[in-house]
């Protein structure tokens, strides 16, 4: 494996390969997906994407057909006004009929299960065609990937055979083109070497395709105390992270593997236990200064009504609406608590989990465009009060959090960029910049 090490330098922490300077934090322009929807290899096809926001919109129109419903099933109706939660509504109908699916990850783990050599070999090939299909006529989500099994011995060779079979038949496709963005998710890290056993087989895949080295990217997940705590006593994810060779994309916590391994009760196993928030925070501290995108873990409570057919009961009908908004309060709650905690993608494995989990967003960013903008061109004013007076403005930092809160709320659709203009005080294209310094800069 190549020698690499981490240094600090002005333009943020930099990973060096062989010699090579790469820098770890994502470009400003890069976008950043709010979440990803895992669906099972065996159940993939090119049109899933599509199909997930159509069934969403028509759950959306029999639970709540108007925003005042939909507000008062995930609790916006205590604290925002009537226009507020239209609002939130409208971008809700609108993502949904236009992107409804931003991340998709193709599962061969938890979402798979274990099948004969023949069947999942056969999965690989139909998943890799089908996702080929979809880049090749336009259709793909804008973010990408499939999950293999563990590394670890007991599945480790079904998992390097999936690897092979799905890559080697997806390249062949598309003449070996890969998409932008496009992962491989390797879960249950115990050790960095699993990881740097994933980063060679990719680079012997890339020579063999003829492809740039690095191209293909992983996605980590962290789901056991290893991930989080390493057996020398010091934090993994940032040396978990190191071992991937500059292929790490995102980092992504998987809160039930990781409570069970904990030994914790399964009635106790939730997103928000202590044991989970002090993992998210070792991801949150150690790896955001490298630039890592984090992805918080799944609400499990799901919005399927447990009753089916035609016709049901007014008790019936009754039942799979309360089933419905609970759900959907659940799922809107956990997403906006992981966005406080600076989590701003969490998984998503219920196509019914779509309107709950864009409202989440457009909700949480809405609500604090008028203040954010304030703050920005509070800092803006003090930045060149600072230059004129030939001092140094020391709340860069902080005026970066805000730049990035106005990119995401563009990416996602929670705002139009004339909205983010006018309560920023910043053009578009100083937004997509990203850098506040780099901004002043030019600005003065």
């Amino acid at each position: 494996m190549s020698k690499q090490v981490f240094e600090e330098g002005d333009e943020g922490v930099k990973l060096i390969i062989k010699g090579e300077e790469r820098v770890v934090q994502p470009s400003a322009e890069s976008r950043s997906p709010v979440h990803v929807v895992y669906g099972g290899a065996h159940l993939f096809n090119s049109s899933t994407p599509q199909k997930l926001g159509r069934i969403a919109l028509a759950t959306l129109d029999r639970y709540a057909a108007s925003s005042s419903e939909f507000a008062s099933a995930i609790g916006l109706t205590k604290d925002e006004s009537a226009e507020f939660t239209e609002t939130v509504y409208q971008r809700t109908l609108h993502k949904l009929q236009n992107e409804p699916v931003e991340d998709f990850r193709i599962d061969f783990e938890d979402g798979y299960g274990f099948r004969i050599n023949e069947e999942e070999d056969a999965h690989s090939v139909s998943g890799a065609n089908e996702l080929a299909s979809s880049f090749l006529d336009g259709s793909i989500t804008a973010f990408s990937g499939f999950r293999i099994k563990p590394l670890a011995p007991e599945t480790y060779e079904r998992s390097v055979r999936t690897l092979s079979v799905f890559l080697k038949t997806f390249l062949e496709r598309t003449s070996g083109r890969l998409p932008e963005n496009f992962v491989v998710t390797l879960p249950k890290i115990t050790n960095k070497d699993e990881v740097k056993i994933l980063a060679k087989l990719l680079d012997e895949i890339e020579e063999n395709a003829g492809l740039e080295q690095g191209k293909i990217g992983v996605e980590l997940m962290i789901e056991t105390p290893q991930g989080v705590i390493d057996y020398k006593g010091r934090i993994a994810p940032p040396r978990l992270v190191k071992a991937a060779d500059g292929r790490c994309r995102s980092v992504h916590f998987g809160a039930y593997d990781f409570t069970s391994l904990l030994g914790i009760a399964a009635t106790h196993q939730s997103i928000s236990h202590e044991s989970c928030n002090f993992a998210r925070q070792a991801m949150l501290v150690s790896l955001s200064p490298l630039g890592i995108r984090l992805s918080d873990s799944v609400t499990t409570e799901m919005p399927v009504p447990p009753h089916k057919g035609d016709p049901l009961s007014e008790d019936q009908l009754k039942q799979n609406r309360e089933v419905v908004h609970s759900a959907w309060k659940t799922h809107f709650t956990n997403v906006t608590r992981s966005m406080i905690n600076g989590f701003y993608q969490s998984w998503d494995l219920h196509s019914n989990q779509l309107p709950s989990r864009y409202a989440a967003v457009y909700s949480f960013f809405l609500s604090s465009l008028k203040r954010q903008g304030e703050r920005l061109r509070g800092f803006i004013e003090k930045s060149t009060q600072a230059t004129l007076t030939g001092n140094v403005f020391d709340d860069a930092a902080s005026a970066q959090g805000i730049v990035n809160f106005f990119r995401r709320g563009i990416d996602c659709g929670a705002f139009s960029a004339e909205e983010a203009e006018t309560a920023s005080g910043l053009t578009l294209d100083e937004i997509r910049r990203g850098s506040f310094l780099e901004i002043m800069n030019r600005r003065r």
